[in-house]
Order: C-alpha cells, then sequence, then structure tokens
C-alpha cells in the first residue's frame, strides 16, 4: 500500500496549489459499484481475472493509493466526513466513479496501461458531497430558478412546479400551495455548503496545502428525474442553470464541467424514450461541441455511458457493477483531462 505523508512529497513550485474537483448527484455518484468478491462485477475480479484497471494495484496485487490525488466525501447536516484519504480503493466496499476520475484526470488512464509516471504530480482533490434519491427538478434545484407550468394531457391537469425556496414541490394551477419542511434547491444549498466548509479548512483535507483553485465539476445524476414528466421536461434548462450557478457560487466562471448521461438510455432510442430520452437529450444538448450553448463551449462535456454500461441500470445502481463505475470514470476523467490541455 503506498502512502503518503502530505504535500512536500511533491515536486514543482506549485506543491502548494490544490487543484479541486467537486463532485455531484445522487446516488450512483455516492456509489455502489462492489469492490471485494471474487465475482464477475466486483472490482476485484475485473483487476484479477480482466486484468482492467492496472494503475490500482501494485505488482503484488495490493491496493495502491495515488501519490497525489485526495478523496474527500461528506454528506449530511450536519455535515459527516465519510472519506478522506489518498485515493485508493482499499478500505471501502462499494465505489462510484471517483477512482477512474482521479486517474483520467492525471493521466494514468491510457489504455489501460498503468501508471504514467511521465505527468508531473499535481496535488488534486476530489470532493463528493451528494445523498442518493435526489432530483434536479426539486432536491438540487440552482438558486434564481423560476417556477413552471406543465400540463398533463393524460388527466388534462396543468402543475405549478416549484421554483427555487417553494415549496411543496408541485401544485395544481389556480390552488393555494401547502408548504412542507423541504423545499426547491435544499439539497443543492446543503451539498455546496458542505463543500465549501470543506474548502475552509483545506489543510485538514489535503495535508499541508495553502491554497487551491475550483478546477472543475462533476455530474452524475437524472434517474430521480425521469420519474416526473414535469421536471424531465424541464431538465435542461435547470441543467444549464446548475452549471452557470455552480461557477457563481464557487466564484470559478473558468471552472470545467462533466456530465454523464444515464447508462441505460441508448442514443438511437432517445426520441421514443419518454422521460429517459428527454433527459438524454439534455444531457447531450449542454455539451460544448453539440454548438447549442456557446458559453459552454470547449469547458463543458458530456458523457455518452451506454456503451460503458455493463446491464443494469440506474435505477438498480447498475446492479453494482463495478466496471460499470469504473468506466463511466474514467470517460469522465479523461474528458476533464482533453478540456484542460
Amino acid at each position: 500500500m503506498a502512502e503518503q505523508d502530505d504535500i512536500n512529497s511533491m515536486s514543482g513550485s506549485n506543491k502548494n496549489h490544490v487543484k479541486v474537483y467537486i463532485l455531484l448527484g445522487q446516488s450512483n455518484m455516492v456509489g455502489r459499484g462492489k469492490v471485494n468478491g471474487n465475482v464477475d462485477g466486483s472490482l476485484s475480479y475485473a483487476i484479477k481475472e480482466k486484468h482492467k484497471y492496472p494503475y490500482l494495484v501494485n505488482e503484488a496485487n495490493q491496493w495502491t493509493a495515488s501519490p497525489n490525488v485526495r478523496f474527500v466525501r461528506v454528506m449530511g447536516s450536519p455535515m459527516k466526513v465519510f472519506n478522506n484519504e489518498w485515493l485508493t480503493a482499499q478500505g471501502n466496499s462499494n465505489i462510484g466513479p471517483e477512482l477512474g476520475i482521479g486517474h483520467g484526470i492525471v493521466g494514468n488512464v491510457d489504455s489501460n496501461n498503468g501508471n504514467n509516471n511521465s505527468v508531473p504530480l499535481q496535488p488534486v482533490l476530489l470532493l463528493k458531497s451528494c445523498i442518493g434519491n435526489r432530483s434536479l427538478g426539486w432536491d438540487l434545484l440552482p438558486p434564481n430558478s423560476p417556477p413552471f407550468e406543465y400540463t398533463d394531457e393524460t388527466k388534462q391537469t396543468t402543475w405549478h412546479y416549484a421554483g427555487y425556496k417553494e415549496s411543496p414541490q408541485k401544485w395544481i394551477k389556480g390552488t393555494d400551495p401547502i408548504p412542507i419542511r423541504w423545499y426547491a434547491g435544499k439539497q443543492y444549498d446543503g451539498d455546496i455548503q458542505n463543500a465549501k466548509q470543506v474548502l475552509e479548512s483545506i489543510e485538514t483535507y489535503y495535508p499541508n496545502a495553502t491554497e487551491y483553485e475550483i478546477a472543475g465539476f462533476f455530474f452524475w445524476q437524472g434517474d430521480k428525474d425521469r420519474y416526473d414528466a414535469g421536471h424531465a421536461s424541464a431538465y435542461e434548462k435547470n441543467l444549464v442553470r446548475f452549471i452557470q450557478q455552480l461557477r457563481i457560487d464557487f466564484d470559478a466562471p473558468n471552472a470545467k464541467f462533466v456530465c454523464a448521461t444515464l447508462g441505460q438510455t441508448p442514443k438511437e432510442d432517445d426520441v421514443n424514450a419518454g422521460t429517459e430520452g428527454q433527459i438524454l437529450q439534455a444531457q447531450l444538448a449542454v455539451d460544448g461541441s453539440s454548438g447549442k450553448y456557446s458559453e459552454f463551449e470547449g469547458n463543458v462535456a458530456t458523457v455518452y455511458s451506454h456503451p460503458l454500461c455493463h446491464g443494469g441500470a440506474s435505477n438498480s445502481h447498475y446492479n453494482g457493477n463495478a466496471e460499470t463505475f469504473m468506466d463511466i470514470g474514467e470517460a469522465m476523467g479523461l474528458a476533464m483531462a482533453k478540456m484542460n490541455e
């Protein structure tokens, strides 16, 4: 097991300057990929039997730790710290996409040829702040999001959907809302507050760091929104606003953004896939190469994850298959690295 004492073990003039990437989303971003077990679908099996992800182990087939990428995972109110360690699979029973993301960013993912020792060590912090079962159209709705109306043609009912800080989630147009203890955007506020709390004590989470920059955001989400036609119809507008608001809230106008689609939804079925198709089209639309949003050109990328999905779906957490989480994570990390070139 490789160990690192602190940032002083690195060389370079910017060794005390940490690049921070914030990971947001719902349960699949939190992590449901199985690490252990000699069964197809576990991370251990993929490494030992399929010879994938060689950068995660040493010659003795023991888990290694990244020498420069730190991983922190927080959740809840008050904030609870679940991980504060050098990026590794050791000691974790489940993973999200962070292993692939981290190694993709720093250049270790190169046709699975192992660690790339030619890349200078850059201090990197992956900061994951999220929880499961959250929708972009309600829980993660960003500030300044206005309310909107959606008509359910099958029931001939028009709904008023909550704007930021309104409650409840929706109510029939023309009726009086009955607020609940949750409001639109409450999870956004909580996740961002927790991330900022970590950054306020950066040296606690990246030893001896003296300064940081928000280099980018990763977002893997969309499952809960597919169960509500109104949320699916507004997903693109909400995602655009989400990207813009993150950059405002962290004073990081140049921070890159990478999102991944739901693995079960193929492009060829997007028109006929109902709410899933709407979400897929929305996620593809914000990619800077789509040409739809000029402000996102060169700084927003979408990973089409269907070819990287090894069975299951977002609501089953891809059956816990670690290869799905690793392969999507690698693709997200590589997409970020490409924009950083």
